[in-house]
């Protein structure tokens, strides 16, 4: 496994953030643990050592909201989301790390603007058409099976519709339990499992259910406006970073 002190240092924290955004705490912010640990280990076995814990995050908040749930938008997210993993990991291994990073942070980036200079929140209640929804899966599924980043495009179909928060969270927890248990059968085909992943993985695995736990409590009784603000604002800067990273051999 992996012994680099400074790994868990990143990685603890990172899958924390992962377990509360899985526990409907602070939305897509969980994408940030993708990002903190691409600063520590390659894209790849980021993605790789994440994944089994993001399938127990997965069992948690599948539980925690497994009666408020839209059936009608996993219907219709879910067909194009198949289709976008199984395209994901035919072409996972075109993507050098240097791509990989640069793909991170350019979703990150995006991801962070939209939040601070969007006005979603003020329109009123639209829903998508299905062929919008397909096409959204099928984004969603290719670039979680590539980083683990399928929340923005999932966003971008479920938000215009307003769903109440509870039934929004329980949705989110049920689509991505799907998609990232799918996802086991690419990541064992690519070779993505080897036994260094895999026991990392088991060393950190105990802070799965604690993270989800945390993003259980306080979307119940924090307001996330603060933490929001903070999380977008490391992840513009991380993704940033990572943008740089990608670009600069290009540069030289």
């Amino acid at each position: 496994m992996i012994t680099d002190p400074t790994f868990y240092l990143v990685a603890a924290p990172a899958i924390l953030l992962a377990g509360i955004s899985k526990g409907g705490f602070a939305g897509g912010v969980g994408f940030i643990g993708v990002v903190l640990m691409t600063f520590v280990v390659p894209a790849a076995d980021a993605a790789a050592i994440l994944l089994p814990i993001l399938c127990l995050m997965d069992l948690t908040g599948g539980w925690a909201y497994r009666k408020t749930w839209d059936r009608t938008s996993i219907a219709v997210l879910l067909p194009g989301a198949l289709v976008g993993i199984a395209l994901g990991a035919v072409l996972f291994r075109e993507f050098s790390d240097q791509y990989l990073r640069l793909i991170v942070g350019s979703i990150g980036a995006v991801f962070a603007i939209d939040y601070w200079v969007g006005r979603r929140g003020a329109r009123a209640p639209v829903t998508p058409s299905a062929a919008a929804g397909t096409f959204w899966g099928l984004v969603s599924g290719f670039t979680s099976t590539l980083i683990h980043a399928g929340a923005p495009a999932y966003s971008v179909y479920m938000l215009p519709k307003r769903l109440d928060r509870a039934i929004y969270v329980g949705t989110s927890a049920v689509f991505f339990l799907i998609v990232n248990y799918v996802k086991l059968v690419p990541y064992a085909w690519i070779g993505l499992f080897d036994a260094r992943n895999l026991t990392t993985s088991l060393v950190l695995a105990p802070l799965a259910p604690v993270g989800v736990w945390l993003g259980v409590r306080l979307q119940r009784h924090i307001a996330p406006g603060p933490f929001y603000r903070i999380c977008y604002a490391l992840l513009l800067i991380s993704g940033a970073k990572l943008m740089w990273d990608g670009i600069w051999p290009w540069l030289q």
